[in-house]
């Protein structure tokens, strides 16, 4: 039997249940389908960082990269740790280590959840650049705590860290609806963001079957309030891509159907699943988080591993448990009768 390593970090606040519940349903979706999921669980977390001083040991870059794929919950806890530490910590390092460069965001409405839009019937997939930009971590601050202090924050764009993104988008929009827009500022960044354009303008010609509009960050936000149903794939920058995403879970009924996935394209290291919501540490004691935004990416996990057929019956499994009524309002369903709900549609 075809087995699979995975290794599991949970992380902090609603991160371990949602885990643990994405887990249940990959293992039985596993099963039904003839191949194995082993998991090896790391214990990373900002609790972790409080008892050594670390998000992660210093060898856990090594530790991971020998594992097919990476399932990670939800990471931080601003009341005992910043959120400057605990990303800087332990997610940005795996993304860049591994040269997760595509960061993979579907926003669709599931069956039976209701959105704050009329519209109803969009399909938008969001490339967001994942390993530069505006999250690169160049700059510094000087004089601190006087008041000559000076903070700089300096976005590195790379030829070949743009071309490839686009690229990505390219074939993203070729296998789907052949729709890209490709989201900038250039008319206020005069360097990198006219760079990007510039970039699509010669990569274009390479992809005649797509058609590529190229939009301003605040034009592309407002579309996808006002007419997501004409959006297709969306390419954008470290920081564009992560503001925009969360207009997309929004627009899809909330972050707790929001999936991700940190892509390694050429699989020469482990890539990464994760849900796009935070730790929500005022909820974690309720037992009423939604595991389906995990679960998802479980799904999108599973689909990078070469198991498609398995990936279909788990998104299969999830829409036809929302078609029922169950994890469609916040609150209302208790974790584990959403698990058994989504475990108990796989077929």
């Amino acid at each position: 039997m075809k087995s699979y390593s995975i290794a599991l970090i949970p992380g902090d606040g609603i991160g371990r249940v949602v885990t643990a519940a994405a887990w249940t349903v990959l293992e039985a979706a596993a099963r039904q389908s003839g191949f194995a999921l082993t998991v090896t669980e790391f214990p990373w977390s900002c609790r972790f960082f409080k008892e050594t001083g670390r998000m992660m040991p210093q060898d856990g870059i090594e530790t991971l990269r020998g594992f097919d794929a990476i399932l990670l919950g939800a990471v931080g806890w601003p009341a005992e740790v910043p959120d400057s530490v605990s990303l800087h910590g332990l997610l940005l390092p795996i993304r860049k280590a591994f040269v997760q460069y595509a960061n993979i965001r579907p926003h669709r409405l599931l069956p039976g959840v209701t959105g704050p839009l009329r519209a109803e019937s969009f399909d938008i997939l969001c490339i967001r650049e994942n390993t530069e930009g505006e999250y690169s971590g160049a700059g510094g601050r000087v004089h601190q705590g006087t008041q000559n202090e000076v903070a700089v924050e300096t976005s590195i764009f790379t030829r070949a860290g743009v071309e490839r993104i686009l690229r990505f988008g390219f074939e993203q929009a070729r296998s789907r609806r052949g729709k890209l827009a490709s989201v900038t500022k250039s008319n206020a960044q005069k360097h990198s963001m006219v760079f990007w354009d510039e970039i699509t303008r010669k990569l274009a010609p390479d992809y005649p079957d797509v058609e590529v509009t190229s939009y301003h960050v605040d034009a592309l936000a407002a579309r996808m309030i006002m007419a997501p149903e004409s959006l297709d794939v969306v390419v954008a920058s470290n920081l564009f891509g992560d503001i925009l995403t969360d207009i997309g879970a929004a627009i899809q009924g909330g972050l707790g159907y929001a999936a991700s996935a940190n892509i390694n394209p050429d699989r020469s290291a482990p890539s990464m699943f994760e849900p796009v919501h935070g730790s929500a540490p005022d909820i974690a004691h309720l037992g009423i988080a939604n595991p389906i935004a995990t679960i998802w990416s479980g799904a999108m996990m599973l689909e990078h591993l070469g198991e498609a057929a398995a990936a279909d019956r788990v998104m299969k499994a999830l829409e036809a448990t929302t078609a029922g009524g169950i994890g469609t309002i916040p609150g209302k369903d208790r974790t584990e009768a959403m698990t058994a709900a989504v475990v108990a549609a796989l077929v």
